[in-house]
């Protein structure tokens, strides 16, 4: 038998689930630089919004009882890889410390929000 669980905040409805577990597999919609209230955090920051955007990350893995550490895979979008890819690596690395996920990055020419400058989806395994 199948095992689905589903994951939705209350700031907007877009159509997706922020996750969606089938059995022990769980896939994370793209994350980006906000806060609990929906507003926009790090117009400009790089730093700012890496951190905001793997907070919410965080956030997500833990309403399904999971940690970091159980990443298996992750996407890093960027809207200027040549400006910020060195600090986003950096920022990640510290944030996932000695686990190492499989994963990209990927320059983009833009992302959803105009101020936007980066945004993560992930996989993680339940196990």
């Amino acid at each position: 038998m199948t095992t689905i669980q589903t994951y939705n905040h209350s700031l907007w409805d877009h159509g997706i689930s922020q996750g969606y577990r089938v059995d022990q597999t769980l896939y994370i919609s793209g994350q980006f630089s906000h806060n609990a209230e929906g507003e926009f955090v790090g117009t400009g920051d790089i730093t700012a919004q890496m951190q905001q955007t793997l907070n919410n990350l965080d956030g997500v893995l833990k309403q399904f009882g999971v940690t970091k550490s159980n990443i298996a895979y992750v996407e890093l979008y960027l809207t200027d890889a040549q400006a910020h890819g060195e600090m986003a690596i950096e920022i990640f690395k510290e944030y996932v410390g000695e686990h190492r996920p499989a994963g990209s990055m990927i320059g983009v020419t833009y992302l959803a929000f105009p101020e936007q400058l980066v945004e993560i989806r992930a996989a993680a395994h339940m196990g």
